[in-house]
């Protein structure tokens, strides 16, 4: 798989060139890269979250160091999910034996996707070291990210196997017979596969591949792959798409879902991926799994392909989500397979359970509106599609579709969120908390100039709900023109009129031009469009704007948040661990070279260490908390920002067991008297966390407790300093005691 698409567009927005030309990447990493015979140069596109602002940073073919930060924390590749996918011994172990199965004798084989170049030096092992001339092995590995290219090389440097194994800089649809392939390949071995199956472009890959680069009727590793899906009822699932039914049941009168206005704002209609066994408990099953798709590698798929199926419903309920897998088969007898089923699934002896991991997850499609109810033996309709990067669904019953549009039909003005943001703002709890603080805030401004600088749509509108006197300016800087458009077609259903709202199109320095010293109340959830993926505390790029919109505010101005508190706790995480620990073998490769650039955790070199990873904790497999809960630091939100900020504090551990790593969230107390704070700790599932892995696991003890054994550290000391007017990276340093 590319296990960059994983990585949060926080940390990797590029932009894709070529030869100066604009290109599509099949995969999903894109970089701007100009050649020429004795050097390649990649400019890849930065994005510092706290400002918004971007830099270009320029990786050169023939620069040692990789373009890769010597810190892991700053590295490129840090934040990705190779490691992940390297720790997947299942999977792993499942190519090894499909590859020495496939590749008797020496041919020409093709790797598409190479990475850190596993599965060619598989192929390059099993051709062996027959044959001689015409009659020898070959393995054309192509990998489009040259980052990854350039480790790649020292990887197969470090094993010894470069001579057989010809590396090429570029997309498996740039490669041409004659040029970069001295003739078609026999054996295609490729894992360019997402949670999804589809999405990082293996059809397109495929179809060129067979067009272009294959021999008629080659060998394929792996060799199909099949697509399930099964009907489930799921309240959590529910909510995190159904906002129009949540807020009907809200008395608060703000609407972002009016009724008439359904389709102005949603989630995509797409499949999201998702630790589906996280919430087995939450799930109930509807039906049993239905096979829909398959795609076999070693022929030309199709670009298109659609079927209808009628599913019988094993008890009553209301379908609210379709969960979907696939089962991967890697040789042509049907002996090695490996599966992304969730634990629910009756997998057979040949495929077994897999370990916890994070680069292939189950998906969910969600059902439209509150869910089509069914009945036990009734049937419904299930029409599946697939296009080539996605798979679709839709429900039927009765002959009526479950939405008006079909899953691909958009209109003029759509705002589409992530299913947590939808769910949170249908939260009773949230929006109570919203509306309590932006009350106490509007308390005494009868006619307040409001400023709302993040993406938040809830708090403009309630605070022209709350004050009808209240004028309310926003910035939206991630989402921008479509916010104004929104607000101004939902005004009449929610009471005010359009002209107390006013999207400021010129950017902050004209605004404090604009509106000197005439701010008097400066809110913010804070909520920053495309930051979903990011780390809590990326979301103080609420204080940066603050800051430069100092002189816009009153002299008594009130800001909304007051402050943020930087928590934590310490936390037993042994599945996270192992999928991020450093590489020794695998599958007999030596992998060790990598773990610095991949950002791994434990026998790192000295000096070095692992990075803070975004995460759901509560989808992170096996989890127990340690410790108590613990304020790191506190952000003064009601001061611009004067400099780098510090915290120190040592806790004790109120559990034993082995430590793995620190988990961090942000607090955001929304008042100065700590009336109203709004957590986005693990507790409260609809925000990701920070982990921060520690080198090696630690045993640890409750001081004090007679049954505990004396050795394991009953205490640890944590350090951290952000620099806000820098990166916005979050230094964590901690000691056990």
């Amino acid at each position: 798989m590319s296990a960059l698409s994983l990585v949060p567009k926080t940390f990797l927005p590029f932009l894709s060139f070529r030869c100066l030309s604009v290109t599509t990447r099949l995969r999903s990493v894109a970089a701007r890269t100009m050649s020429s015979q004795s050097n390649q140069r990649v400019f890849q596109l930065r994005q510092d979250p706290l400002t918004g602002t971007s830099e270009w940073i320029v990786i050169e073919e023939n620069d040692q160091t990789g373009g890769v930060p010597e810190t892991s924390t700053d590295g490129l590749l840090a934040r990705t999910s190779y490691l992940d996918m390297l720790n997947d011994s299942c999977r792993n172990r499942a190519f090894r034996l499909a590859i020495e199965k496939t590749i008797t004798e020496p041919c020409h084989v093709l790797d598409i996707g190479a990475g850190t170049g596993l599965l060619s030096m598989m192929a390059a092992r099993a051709m062996g070291e027959e044959g001689t001339g015409d009659s020898k092995g070959i393995v054309t590995a192509c990998e489009s990210y040259l980052p990854m290219v350039k480790l790649m090389r020292k990887v197969l440097h470090k094993n010894g196997m470069a001579k057989n194994i010809n590396l090429i800089n570029k997309r498996s649809d740039e490669l041409k017979v004659g040029e970069d392939l001295d003739s078609r390949a026999h054996v295609l071995v490729s894992e360019i596969l997402d949670s999804e199956l589809l999405g990082e472009g293996l059809i397109p890959s495929l179809q060129h591949a067979h067009d272009m680069l294959l021999v008629d009727n080659p060998k394929s590793v792996p060799y199909r792959a099949t697509t399930y899906c099964q009907l489930v009822e799921s309240t959590f699932l529910c909510n995190m798409h159904d906002l129009q039914n949540n807020e009907a049941k809200k008395p608060d009168g703000v609407r972002l879902v009016p009724p008439g206005l359904e389709s102005l704002l949603g989630i995509k209609s797409q499949q999201y991926g998702m630790h589906v066994d996280a919430i087995e408990k939450e799930i109930k099953l509807l039906s049993e799994p239905v096979k829909i798709f398959e795609f076999d590698f070693w022929k030309r798929p199709e670009s298109n392909g659609e079927l209808g199926v009628d599913i019988e419903a094993i008890t009553e309920g209301s379908i609210h989500a379709i969960i979907s897998w696939w089962v991967l088969q890697l040789d042509s007898e049907g002996t090695i397979f490996y599966s992304t089923a969730p634990r629910w699934i009756d997998s057979n002896s040949e495929i077994g359970l897999r370990d916890w991991c994070d680069h292939w997850k189950q998906c969910v499609w969600f059902t439209p509106g509150a869910g089509v109810s069914i009945s036990k033996g009734e049937k419904v309709h299930l029409h599946a599609a697939h296009t080539c990067t996605n798979i679709l669904y839709n429900l039927k019953k009765a002959q009526s579709l479950t939405s008006e549009n079909s899953p691909l039909s958009t209109g003029d003005l759509q705002l589409t969120l992530p299913p947590e943001r939808v769910a949170i703002y249908g939260d009773s709890i949230y929006r109570q908390s919203m509306i309590d603080a932006t009350r106490k805030a509007l308390q005494g401004k009868s006619h307040s100039h409001c400023l709302v600088i993040d993406d938040s749509l809830l708090l403009p509108l309630m605070a022209l709900h709350i004050s009808n006197r209240s004028r309310v300016i926003s910035l939206s800087p991630g989402l921008q023109e479509n916010a104004a458009r929104y607000l101004e077609a939902i005004a009449d259903s929610n009471g005010f009129s359009k002209d107390r709202f006013k999207y400021f199109r010129e950017g902050k320095a004209k605004l404090v031009e604009a509106y000197s010293n005439e701010i008097d109340l400066l809110i913010g959830e804070p909520y920053y469009y495309g930051l979903e993926s990011g780390l809590p505390w990326q979301n103080l790029r609420f204080w940066k704007d603050r800051t430069l919109l100092d002189s816009a505010l009153t002299k008594d101005a009130v800001v909304m948040p007051y402050k943020g508190v930087l928590r934590g706790y310490a936390m037993f995480l042994p599945d996270l661990w192992k999928s991020r620990c450093c590489l020794g073998s695998v599958e007999g490769f030596d992998h060790a070279l990598v773990n610095t650039t991949l950002g791994g955790c434990g026998d790192l070199p000295s000096g070095k260490d692992s990075p803070c990873l975004p995460v759901f904790i509560w989808q992170c497999g096996e989890t127990k908390k340690l410790s108590k809960e613990f304020t790191v630091m506190e952000f003064d939100f009601s001061k611009p920002i004067t400099g780098p900020c510090y915290g120190e504090v040592q806790i004790e551990f109120i559990k034993p067991g082995v430590c793995h790593g620190i988990a961090l969230w942000m607090d955001w107390v929304m008042d100065e008297e700590n009336s109203t704070v709004i957590s986005t700790g693990p507790d409260e599932r609809y925000w990701k966390q920070g982990v921060k892995l520690i080198r090696k696991p630690v045993t640890v003890r409750v001081e004090g407790s007679s049954s505990i054994r004396a050795e394991g550290s009953s205490s640890i000391r944590i350090q951290a300093s952000l620099d806000p007017s820098s990166n916005g990276e979050l230094i964590i340093t901690h000691t056990f005691c």
